[in-house]
């Protein structure tokens, strides 16, 4: 279950965990024509700090990538290809990989299966409470076993799971060493990646540096191509804005732009790949004592919304309302919020859920106010506030007492995993490339023992989602796709823009996975 997050963050990316690993819908790559520049460095422009490069936290698996490997990667067209694996196969209840020969930690030791077995086996255990992790693996137990002469790992799963080479296989392998001191891997990395990190500052910049002898990347991929840089140095540039300006002056080398910012960067010769969004993700609080938790009162509250309107603001133009909760492009996507979608009349909707209003105008039930904490983050978007915003002069309009708090992505995640204290959550994520990325954020336990942070509960999605689990790969698409629907339906979530941003790049070329997530050994330093 892979999270193709900027920072998701659904949280989790889904919101705000930035968990992002290579996507099925490919890789898109950008152009210029200047000539390479060898052992130079690149800086890259991040929105939000890092304040753990754990590749299995929350915050660390957005990093992971520039220090860590997984057992494959996906080609250009979605297809796997090698990684540290060189050979692979798969069922929906077992998956085997052999290992490439050759293979050593960033301290220099050797990688065996017993390691990777190891790796897998920590990130999956439940009591180790790794969100990032969680993202990535499948959602059903599993077992690990490694065979060290020739190299093969196998796992196992409790119940069937249509996606295992892209889930398991797409997991960052953390060594022994860095397994040793789980504390050490919030400051320094320990994996079989490309670079290492050998600087970290709080709030930034952290600094890479390349490996050498590097030869198991992506189909290949080594760290003697010409033009790879020998340092990244990864800055933290919250606005958009002062993005924006980085790139046209040079002061950055690549970054992520989205909103009405693009504009300004049209027409200055930088080199660029446009990744598919899902603008103001929103997801509803559904825990005990939420008024959220009632259906009826989300259905009225969502059918008062202005979709056009908001999916405008989310764009910072004139947008496109979100049709699905994943992007375009990953799999099993499909126009499904406008035939799902409640379109009542919001008033009557209230008067009939027993909402009725005092004489100061306030909605009341059993004596008690509607009060609804509704709680976003700039660092996911300069859009969200003012989509929030619309959101809650709509709600307040039909009688609601609305707090609008504009967060830090930190904050952001703590309210959401940690103290629960939110009616409302207004974020922005590309998704997942699997319909099996969102199933821990619609279903099972809430945090500390899940991912559920909204405390979701639709019976008739954990059915069709249990259905669609033994269906392999894409044949169960019709399954995904009604299970869905039944969370628009139910508003256990309602995404609000189909929306574009774009990686771009100052003098650099480079290579994007679904999401955006750079493919660090496609990065070269131009002239």
């Amino acid at each position: 279950m892979r999270r193709c997050l900027l920072p998701v963050l659904l949280a989790a990316a889904a919101t705000a965990t930035a968990v992002a690993v290579a996507g099925c819908a490919g890789v898109a790559r950008s152009s210029t024509s200047t000539p390479l520049v060898d052992h130079g460095t690149v800086r890259i422009a991040a929105a939000s700090e890092t304040p753990s490069f754990d590749p299995y936290s929350t915050f660390g698996a957005t990093q992971a990538r520039y220090a860590y490997d997984s057992l494959v990667n996906l080609s250009p067209d979605g297809t796997v290809v090698s990684g540290l694996a060189s050979t692979w196969q798969a069922t929906t209840t077992t998956a085997t990989f052999t290992l490439r020969p050759g293979i050593t930690c960033s301290d220099g030791t050797p990688l065996t299966a017993s390691a990777v077995a190891r790796a897998l086996t920590y990130a999956g255990d439940p009591a180790n409470q790794l969100a990032g992790a969680q993202t990535v693996l499948p959602n059903v137990p599993f077992t690990v076993t490694a065979d060290d002469p020739t190299g093969t790992v196998s796992a196992g799963t409790a119940a069937p799971f249509p996606f295992l080479t892209r889930t398991l296989g797409l997991l960052p392998i953390v060594c022994p060493a860095g397994l040793d001191r789980p504390q050490s891997l919030d400051r320094a990395t320990h994996g079989t990646g490309p670079y290492v990190l050998t600087r970290y500052s709080p709030g930034g910049p952290y600094e890479f540096t390349v490996r050498e002898g590097y030869t198991w990347g992506p189909a290949g991929a080594t760290t003697a191509e010409p033009g790879l840089p020998a340092r990244i140095v990864i800055s933290v540039v919250p606005q958009a804005s002062t993005t924006a300006n980085l790139l046209l002056t040079g002061g950055v080398d690549i970054a992520n732009v989205n909103g009405p910012d693009r504009a300004r960067l049209t027409g200055h010769g930088l080199s660029t790949t446009d990744v598919a969004t899902v603008v103001g993700l929103t997801f509803f609080n559904q825990r005990p004592g939420r008024p959220l938790a009632d259906p009826a009162l989300r259905r009225a509250l969502v059918s008062a919304l202005d979709h056009q309107g908001l999916a405008n603001v989310a764009v910072g133009g004139t947008g496109r309302p979100a049709t699905d909760f994943g992007a375009e492009g990953a799999v099993c996507h499909a126009d499904l919020a406008a035939a799902n979608l409640p379109t009542q009349d919001a008033t009557e909707a209230l008067r009939a859920a027993g909402w009725t209003h005092d004489p100061d105008g306030r909605l009341t039930k059993d004596g008690r106010p509607l009060r609804l904490r509704l709680i976003t983050s700039p660092d996911l978007g300069p859009t969200l506030p003012p989509a929030a915003e619309l959101m809650s002069r709509t709600w307040t309009e039909l009688g609601a007492d609305v707090k609008l708090v504009t967060e830090s992505l930190p904050a952001l995640v703590n309210a959401m995993y940690r103290t629960g204290d939110f009616d409302v959550v207004v974020g922005t994520s590309p998704g997942f490339a699997l319909p099996v990325g969102f199933i821990p954020f619609f279903s099972g336990p809430t945090p500390a023992q899940g991912l559920n942070f909204a405390g979701v509960a639709n019976p008739e999605y954990d059915a069709l989602v249990a259905q669609a689990l033994r269906e392999p790969d894409t044949e169960g698409c019709d399954t995904w796709n009604r299970a869905a629907a039944a969370l628009f339906r139910s508003v256990d979530a309602l995404p609000i823009a189909d929306g574009r941003s774009t990686v771009y790049g100052h003098r650099t070329t480079f290579a994007t996975t679904f999401g955006g997530q750079l493919v660090p050994t496609s990065i070269r330093l131009h002239q």
